[in-house]
């Protein structure tokens, strides 16, 4: 490891908490030639309403104005991240679809940026943008610094990730015993706690025992949204 990624490393371990560790984000964007950066993170449950979280240092103006024009819902950038973690790089063809919504960010001084999304094997997923109000990214500044972005991005996923789920969504972090989780397979496989007590060789009560502590712990209503939960968390 490089002496770069070496002190970033340190600083982000020695970060005591989301406050601490955003810092560390931001001060290091700005020591690449940015100056602002974002942080996002979406965990895919509810399923209707996925719970999202977002931290940036951007103009408080920029920031109010994003929240009450529901820019989030049609950011193109973030319809990206959903769809690829591959680096994006903001031009006017990435806002074709919402000129509006990219003039307006212009006009706050978000004309440059770069972004890209990480996620783990519980479907949450987290993106960081590195934006500026000058100066295009040219060819060679990404050659030299892409590596390092890329690089972030994956350390704030690691670090920050699981500190700002904890508060976020707490069922992600939740752990079924093996028995819960061979009979929620089942469960989505259609199968009855009849059937499954069966093929199981246990008894029908206790299924549904293994079942309702499935329930209680994702915090769900019942059998099939704790399915569909830990489906969705990939626990299953």
């Amino acid at each position: 490891m490089d002496g770069w990624r070496e002190a970033q490393f340190q600083a982000l371990l020695n970060a005591k908490s989301a406050e601490d560790l955003f810092a560390v984000l931001s001060r290091t964007a700005h020591e690449l030639g940015f100056d602002y950066c974002a942080y996002g993170m979406r965990v895919p449950v509810p399923v209707t309403r996925p719970k999202v979280y977002l931290r940036n240092n951007y103009p408080v103006e920029w920031q109010r104005r994003y929240a009450q024009a529901g820019y989030l819902a049609i950011d193109p950038t973030v319809a990206h991240g959903v769809r690829s973690v591959m680096p994006l790089v903001w031009s006017d063809e990435v806002f074709t679809a919402c000129r509006d919504f990219w003039e307006d960010a212009r006009g706050h001084g978000l004309r440059v940026g770069w972004a890209q999304s990480c996620y783990n094997a519980k479907g949450v997923g987290t993106m960081m943008t590195f934006a500026r109000s000058h100066d295009d990214l040219s060819g060679a500044e990404l050659e030299a610094r892409s590596a390092q972005m890329s690089w972030l991005v994956h350390a704030a996923h690691e670090t920050l990730c699981p500190i700002v789920l904890a508060t976020v969504a707490p069922e992600a972090g939740v752990g079924l015993s093996s028995r819960e989780i061979e009979v929620l397979r089942w469960t989505a496989e259609g199968k009855t706690s009849g059937e499954i007590g069966t093929i199981m060789s246990i008894a029908e009560r206790t299924v549904n025992f293994h079942v309702n502590n499935s329930v209680v712990k994702l915090g769900a209503s019942n059998k099939t949204a704790a399915t569909i939960k830990a489906a969705m968390l990939g626990l299953l």
